[in-house]
């Protein structure tokens, strides 16, 4: 049994680097930081619930939760903890 090559196709020629690409699964979102609008909603969002932003932009994952503990603690420690995560965090990508 002959041994299946992914970088030749059927003719038996190699396929270049971007007819693999094609085959690659893609990303209904793309990998840009959000738009300005949306970022900026956040932002003010953060103002009043931080955890709710934060959960906006990460989703359940331990950003939220370190960013209750810190509003717990303190309002400002969660608002500050909110805009970093918004302002670095990519979005949670989707297929």
């Amino acid at each position: 049994m002959a041994a299946i090559n992914p970088t030749t196709n059927t003719a038996g020629t190699t396929a270049g680097p971007q007819a693999l690409l094609a085959l690659a699964p893609r990303r209904w979102s793309c990998d840009r930081r959000g738009t300005g609008a949306s970022n900026f909603l956040l932002f003010i969002l953060a103002l009043l619930l931080p955890p709710v932003a934060v959960f906006f932009k990460k989703g359940l994952r331990a950003d939220f939760w370190i960013n209750v503990l810190l509003t717990i603690l303190g309002w400002i420690p969660g608002i500050l903890h909110a805009w970093w995560v918004i302002a670095t965090a990519r979005p949670v990508a989707t297929y």
